[in-house]
């Protein structure tokens, strides 16, 4: 029976080139501004290497030697829309008290081999070849403008690009954290997708057609001298950026803030290729010290071309730096990741999120706010896919991310997560209601008013990676909860248990329970 749904697994990962346009299709603007000239323009420019006293602490000096860093080319300003690509939304500069800016790096980057043959257990031998060649991509860049309010951590998203352009899903989800608690931010276009024409060209109901274009093709004034030779250069790529990036001192993207860890993280397609990253690039570079691989499926991605890791991809055991697996729902059924679980050891630790879905209103909310600087485009999936997911992934990721945090900064290992219920077939085991069993519990699971599955009832493969919120009835609601008091002493119940448990925030358990108090359920 294993055999069907991992045929399911591989045409939903292939379905992702589609889905992925909707995580963040209207997400493209800055809270910075540009000169408005006609053409891509810079304020400065300087070269890393040539940087005044550029110098990275000593906990990143080593990784310094094996790495090579970029060209530094910003911060970068004109354009036709004089923004950058996947800016944040407006006023969040101001409201948070941090500076956006965009840079152009150059280089040569090396592609790499894996010798012999790519296993399961993630054990691989990768080695660096000789082909090389030119590239110059772009960083976004996200620093606390006081360098006091700086904690010491560089977060490096890996841009998804799966709708044929850039999409930034884990700084959606993890905004609020990265922004309250001062961390430093880069989103780097790794992949030839997301910066050359030629990729993917899905019409999305409701979404401009623009807002789904590569770099070039969105603001080729801005955009124009960007180069990518392919994506069998794209770990280097992300390794220089993240090196380049984390190098301080003056004319370089971070200024003077000391940065004492880099973490990378991805999601959905990007995780496939940090899983990659992970077993094969990182033992040469060593340039991380943490990783958050969320929402991967059964796959990892190929090394070079004709090097694809088998179904089932592990990460290796002989790891030494810590990595945090998210996975929701949807990633361990449809997506096949119940063919790739394995046990936590000292440097692994999978979480597996009940109520969630791959993409949800959140990915939603934060992609139309986003966009609003450019476009009054909206995404109504509604008529499409019914009520898609609303449940709790943003608030279980953003704690990951925290404890992922203090894992790498103290050695204090986050919480053990229970793992899903699944049957004999690897399909999710519900109850009655159709709520999955185990996992990680919240309110949205224990105290319910509705019911949030990683599955969709259509047929469409778009919708089946949004999920589903069905709402209790009025009858289902009494029955569970005999009056106002005993719904909100379920939802505090659950919130408090989790925030012990180590999976939610604790602001975030005091929210929910003061929406609880404030409604009117179960009437």
């Amino acid at each position: 029976m294993r055999a069907p749904r991992s045929r399911r697994a591989a045409a939903l990962t292939a379905a992702l080139l589609l889905a992925t346009a909707l995580l963040a299709g209207c997400s493209s603007d800055s809270s910075s501004g540009g000169s408005g000239g006609d053409g891509a323009s810079t304020a400065s420019t300087t070269t890393t290497e040539a940087a005044t006293e550029a110098k990275g602490s000593d906990a990143l000096a080593e990784r310094f030697e094996t790495v090579p860093a970029a060209e530094v080319e910003g911060p970068i300003t004109g354009g036709k829309y004089d923004v950058p690509y996947l800016g944040m939304p407006e006023g969040w500069d101001e409201d948070f008290g941090y500076t956006e800016e965009e840079y152009f790096l150059s280089g040569d980057a090396t592609a790499y081999s894996a010798e012999g043959t790519l296993t399961t257990d993630g054990k691989w031998k990768v080695g660096a070849t000789d082909e090389t060649a030119p590239y110059t991509t772009r960083v976004v860049v996200r620093r606390p403008a006081d360098a006091a309010d700086f904690n010491g951590t560089l977060v490096v998203e890996w841009l998804n690009v799966s709708a044929g352009r850039d999409s930034d899903p884990d700084f959606g989800f993890l905004a609020d954290v990265l922004l309250s608690e001062g961390d430093a931010y880069a989103s780097v276009s790794a992949q030839k997708m997301g910066v050359e024409p030629g990729g993917l060209g899905i019409e999305i109901p409701n979404v401009d057609p623009v807002a789904l274009a590569p770099l070039k093709t969105w603001d080729p004034e801005r955009y124009g001298d960007l180069s990518h030779p392919g994506d069998q250069f794209s770990y280097d790529i992300f390794s220089q950026a993240a090196r380049t990036v984390a190098e301080s001192g003056e004319g370089t993207p971070l200024g003077d803030l000391d940065v004492q860890r880099v973490i990378a993280v991805g999601e959905s397609q990007s995780a496939f290729r940090l899983t990659s990253y992970v077993d094969g690039i990182q033992p040469l570079t060593g340039m991380f010290d943490g990783f958050l691989i969320h929402s991967r499926g059964v796959a990892a991605a190929d090394i070079a071309e004709g090097q694809s890791p088998p179904d089932g991809t592990q990460i290796r055991s002989d790891n030494d730096v810590p990595v945090l697996q998210f996975e929701t729902e949807t990633d361990l059924d449809y997506l096949g990741f119940v063919d790739a679980r394995q046990e936590d050891d000292e440097h692994l630790i999978t979480w597996e999120s009940a109520g969630t879905a791959h993409a949800d209103r959140s990915t939603l909310d934060y992609a139309v706010q986003a966009g609003r600087r450019w476009t009054d485009a909206n995404v109504d999936l509604s008529t499409t896919c019914g009520q898609i997911n609303e449940g709790p992934q943003e608030a279980i990721v953003q704690k990951a991310f925290a404890s992922l945090q203090t894992w790498v900064a103290d050695g204090t290992k986050p919480a053990a997560s229970p793992r899903i219920e699944t049957d004999d077939a690897g399909a999710i085991v519900r109850d009655g209601d159709g709520i999955a069993q185990g996992g990680i519990r919240t309110p949205a699971v224990d105290a319910p008013t509705a019911i949030h599955t990683g599955t969709n009832p259509t047929d469409s493969v778009i919708c089946s990676l949004f999920g589903s919120t069905t709402p209790l009835t009025p009858d289902q609601l009494a029955a569970r909860y005999e009056d106002h008091d005993a719904y909100v002493a379920a939802v505090t119940e659950s919130a408090e248990a989790a925030v012990a448990d180590g999976f939610l925030l604790q602001p975030t358990a005091d929210a929910l329970i003061a929406d609880a108090e404030q409604s009117d359920i179960p009437t």
